[in-house]
């Protein structure tokens, strides 16, 4: 299908864009025509470096050079969001295959059917591109993981022994061919580090199963966020202040933070990251239960087994995790109160994000 017709990149009359940003969007504007997924451009190692350079800029010419990558940013999105109306427009009518009836029969035909237009998108994947645009700014790759996988992902590669107590933490589902529902997207921290060379910067997104008494806090199916941070003379400085710039941008506030030692096996030291209560400045309120903080997601310093696990020499090494439970996230921000209401397609909770 041919693309929308889109227009080169608008220069400013007060600046002249940078010979080498002009170079790089003409490179993006020609790999955006062939990429299927077109927003994956805004995501694109080109484009991440452009904003890793900026930090190595002199002052003097920083401000311009920030001005243009925001400028062909802006452009990419403007050229997607044309692509996508195309795509739109071009699109036939949605066949629902699960409908007892024939699919070739016009919705005008069947006056009783909800048009399309009157859906919307899900809170929890509206959120989840929020994250993942925030990730890709800090220079992080943003995947997805694996709804189904094996033992040695699970428990194996992450420094569980055979038979160890803190196996029976992660009650999950497990098939009779011995597949399991993952607990946790820690099951790709292994495929992470053997993909590539340090430094690697990992965010891993995707759904969670657990065992559980379901409750307004506690439900089956959940979603969460993955990072794994690799390279040399890496600390736990370096985590915390990962950690805080993303909630900051995420809750937009600056909020503080406390963390206290906690075990997970798959990483030495591990803590329990907690942070002020973003919507009442910690003197208390629903949301943080008249606490004022929030413990808000287990993290550490990757245990040198699982690097080792993966190929990587935990002597010249070192590197950091954490797990972040997306649907908390959203719930917090939105003062939702029932998890339960992410899974059970109640129209008028969803029609409150359209």
């Amino acid at each position: 299908m041919t693309g929308p017709r889109c227009h080169g990149i608008v220069k400013s009359k007060r600046t002249r864009m940078n010979p080498h940003i002009a170079h790089i969007a003409t490179e993006l504007k020609k790999k955006l025509q062939s990429l299927p997924e077109k927003r994956d451009i805004l995501k694109a190692p080109e484009l991440r470096e452009l904003y890793a350079q900026l930090k190595v800029t002199s002052q003097d010419e920083r401000p311009a050079f920030g001005q243009a990558i925001n400028q062909l940013k802006q452009e990419l999105e403007t050229m997607v969001l044309g692509y996508e109306s195309a795509a739109e427009s071009a699109a036939l009518t949605p066949i629902d295959i699960t409908a007892p009836f024939d699919t070739n029969i016009k919705p005008a035909d069947r006056p009783h059917l909800l048009p399309t237009e009157l859906g919307s998108r899900h809170p929890l994947s509206i959120e989840r591109q929020v994250v993942a645009d925030i990730f890709t700014r800090m220079g992080y790759d943003v995947l997805d993981s694996r709804q189904i996988d094996d033992d040695y992902h699970m428990f194996g590669s992450l420094n569980f022994p055979e038979g160890h107590p803190a196996r029976d933490d992660y009650d999950t589902f497990v098939t009779e061919e011995g597949l399991i529902a993952p607990a946790h997207t820690s099951t790709m921290q292994n495929r992470v580090l053997k993909a590539g060379e340090p430094p690697i910067r990992s965010v891993l997104i995707g759904r969670v199963f657990r065992n559980e008494d379901l409750d307004a806090k506690h439900e089956h199916t959940l979603n969460q966020i993955e990072g794994v941070y690799v390279d040399r003379n890496i600390n736990v400085g370096h985590l915390l202040a990962t950690l805080k710039t993303f909630l900051d941008a995420y809750y937009k506030a600056d909020l503080k933070f406390r963390i206290q030692p906690a075990y997970f096996p798959f990483v030495e030291p591990g803590f329990e990251f907690a942070i002020s209560c973003p919507f009442c400045n910690e003197k208390g309120c629903m949301t943080c239960k008249y606490e004022g903080w929030i413990e808000l997601l287990g993290c550490g310093m990757i245990h040198p087994n699982v690097l080792r696990e993966g190929g990587v020499d935990p002597v010249v090494y070192s590197g950091f995790a954490w797990g972040l439970g997306l649907d908390r996230l959203v719930m917090m921000k939105h003062s939702i109160e029932d998890i339960r209401n992410f899974q059970a397609g109640k129209l008028e909770f969803l029609r409150q994000f359209k």
